[in-house]
């Protein structure tokens, strides 16, 4: 279940390799500049290394088969990974901040700003394009994980746009107080990354509902797949990972065999999990008598 083959794992341990590279060009552009914004954008990447590894740990965790203490799997590691990674942002929003309003109190021109440009925007492209990737194979291989890496890595690029842009500004105006002020938009823009991705993953572990596009498909896939049931009722759903779990009630003839009810049961969950990935679906069989008249209509 470790094997650095999984796509997931194998992204995890490339986004150590890409933040310690970024880290260490972030690093060279604060010492060949002295600059506050830039210093506060080299503490943010530290924070990016540890969150790799963090995201690493969590992955090869929640890649665990059921055991005896986790019979429903170890899927919702990724999400502590992710709170986690949204507590150390915060963190890191503050030790900015801090930074910035000792700037303000003691303000300088960066040196040799072009040197630190280039260095600060070949890092912010390296994780423009790798922030992208990570977007894209979290969200198709449903890892809460990689998508708040993603979203993590992205918020680092916008960093580094602003920074070059007051780089630019700061030599043409004169304006000192634009790196302590670029710093402290730094400090901002990380709170509010790691605010949304707590929210984002504590939702997660308090097992909400799906966004209402997932339980309408849901809802339709087992109305086209149930021929020969009557209704069901009470669908409740929720993702966990990469692992969607659904229950609901499937009403059927009173007459009807055990057989032709196991048979509409194994078709409604192919159904599912053709439509939806992986999926740990629990149907309660009853008979005519107990429908509710509510729910979802099965098509002749």
């Amino acid at each position: 279940m470790f094997s650095r083959t999984d796509p997931k794992i194998r992204a995890a341990w490339c986004s150590v390799v890409v933040s310690l590279i970024a880290l260490g060009m972030k690093y060279a552009a604060w010492r060949v500049t002295d600059s506050i914004a830039l210093y506060s954008d080299a503490i943010e990447t530290i924070i990016n290394v540890v969150s790799a590894v963090a995201g690493l740990w969590a992955l090869r965790v929640a890649s665990l088969p059921p055991d005896h203490n986790h019979t429903y799997g170890h899927y919702k590691a990724e999400y502590l990974s992710a709170v986690a990674e949204g507590v150390l942002v915060v963190i890191t929003a503050i030790t900015i901040a801090h930074e910035a309003w000792i700037g303000f109190q003691h303000m300088h021109a960066p040196q040799d700003s072009l040197l630190g440009i280039a260095l600060n925007g070949g890092a912010g492209l390296l994780n423009l394009g790798w922030g992208l990737f990570l977007l894209r194979l979290g969200r198709a291989r449903h890892s809460p994980a990689l998508v708040a890496s993603g979203h993590h890595v992205l918020s680092d690029v916008w960093t580094s746009a602003v920074l070059i842009t007051g780089f630019v500004l700061i030599p043409l105006t004169g304006f000192l107080w634009l790196d302590p002020l670029l710093a402290a938009l730094i400090a901002v823009n990380v709170l509010r990354t790691g605010w949304e991705m707590m929210r984002t993953s504590i939702a997660g572990l308090m097992d909400e509902a799906p966004n209402s596009e997932t339980l309408g498909e849901i809802r339709s896939i087992i109305s086209h797949t149930a021929t020969g049931a009557m209704e069901a009722h009470d669908i409740r759903a929720r993702i966990v990972g990469a692992m969607t779990f659904i229950e609901f009630h499937l009403v059927v003839p009173g007459a009807m065999s055990v057989e032709e009810a196991h048979h509409i049961c194994d078709r409604v969950e192919d159904g599912l999990r053709a439509g939806l990935g992986d999926a740990l679906i629990n149907i309660h069989v009853e008979p005519e008598r107990k429908a509710k008249h509510t729910g979802v209509l099965v098509l002749p």
